[in-house]
Order: C-alpha cells, then sequence, then structure tokens
C-alpha cells in the first residue's frame, strides 16, 4: 500500500498542454507502396535506397509511375543487372554491389517525378535521373472518357493502370517501365 505523499496529483498532469497526433485522412506514398501487392518488386528495390525515405516525408512533393510486377518481371535486364555490356568484365563481389545499387537507383529515379500536381498536358517532365524527362501521349480511342490519367500513355507506350492518392504526391501504377538508355 502506498501513502498519501507517495501519490501522483492528477490534477498537474491534466492542467499541462496534452498531446495531440498529428494524422491525416490520406497515407503517405510509403503507406501505399506498402499495400500495393501489385508493386512490391518496384517498392522492393527503393527501400535499397536513401530516396525512399521521400516516399515517407509527407514535405516532399512527389509523382511516382510504379511499374507493376509484371511489367518487371518482364524486362530481359532486371534493374540491378543494368545496361548490357556485351563484354565479360570480372568483378569483385564489393563492384558488383557497387554497381548494382547505381543501377537500381537509376532505374528507380527514372519512375519519380519531383513535382505534384503533374499536368498530363506539358509536354516533358523531369525524373529525378539526371537527363531523363517523360512526356505523355494521348490515347486516340480514349474520346474523352473517363479520368484525365486514363486518357495517355507514357512516352514509350506504358500505360498508366491505376492512380492512388497519397499525402505527398500521386501514385500512379503502369503496364510498363520507364527505359534508362
Amino acid at each position: 500500500m502506498s501513502s498519501e505523499g507517495d501519490q501522483i496529483v492528477m490534477d498537474s498532469v491534466l492542467d499541462s498542454p496534452t498531446y495531440v497526433p498529428q494524422t491525416s485522412s490520406k497515407p503517405t506514398l510509403a503507406d501505399l507502396l506498402t499495400i500495393e501487392p501489385s508493386a512490391s518488386i518496384f517498392y522492393s528495390y527503393a527501400r535499397e535506397l536513401e530516396l525512399s525515405a521521400t516516399f515517407s516525408n509527407s514535405g516532399a512533393k512527389l509523382t511516382v509511375f510504379a511499374p507493376t510486377n509484371k511489367a518487371v518481371m518482364a524486362l530481359a535486364r532486371k534493374p540491378h543487372e543494368g545496361p548490357d555490356t556485351s563484354g565479360e568484365i570480372e568483378l569483385s563481389e564489393e563492384q558488383f554491389d557497387k554497381a548494382s545499387k547505381a543501377n537500381v537507383e537509376r532505374w528507380v529515379s527514372a519512375h519519380i517525378v519531383p513535382e505534384y500536381p503533374l499536368s498530363f498536358d506539358s509536354a516533358e517532365h523531369k525524373t529525378l535521373l539526371d537527363g531523363k524527362v517523360i512526356s505523355f501521349k494521348p490515347i486516340s480511342k480514349a474520346g474523352g472518357h473517363g479520368p484525365e490519367w486514363g486518357r495517355f500513355t507514357l512516352d514509350n507506350g506504358a500505360r498508366i493502370i491505376e492512380k492512388k492518392e497519397g499525402l505527398n504526391g500521386d501514385l500512379y501504377l503502369i503496364d510498363g517501365t520507364i527505359s534508362i538508355d
């Protein structure tokens, strides 16, 4: 049993400012990518990089074009492999790991536009990959029906198949990938 001297007076605790958690009705891009099973390969690659922290940052405003797992699996060369050098170059394990990480960073960066919201009518949009831009082409059969994003393809022919809005940007699922060649 405790005596009166050992008891905490609740009045002083109750008079102090109360903690109010910061909440939002929208998930972050990281939340959306975490729960989107069809983009798990893209997000797995992105999580290997420091730039994936921006997906959680509510201050960052991004547009992410995440290829579906099917699109990534259809690639002849996977993102960590980089471009085909057609030469037999022997690399140490450390050199291979460093090259793989650089290839992944280039590939993921090509799928992120540091702009939000994105206008599909603009000519070109710079990605996080230096020198890489993407543009959109109208689909002639779309006829003005459906959401704006459904009436365009990316410049490489990839179609946007779904859009999810996040607190810090938009996530577009695409049925292809953005090339970095």
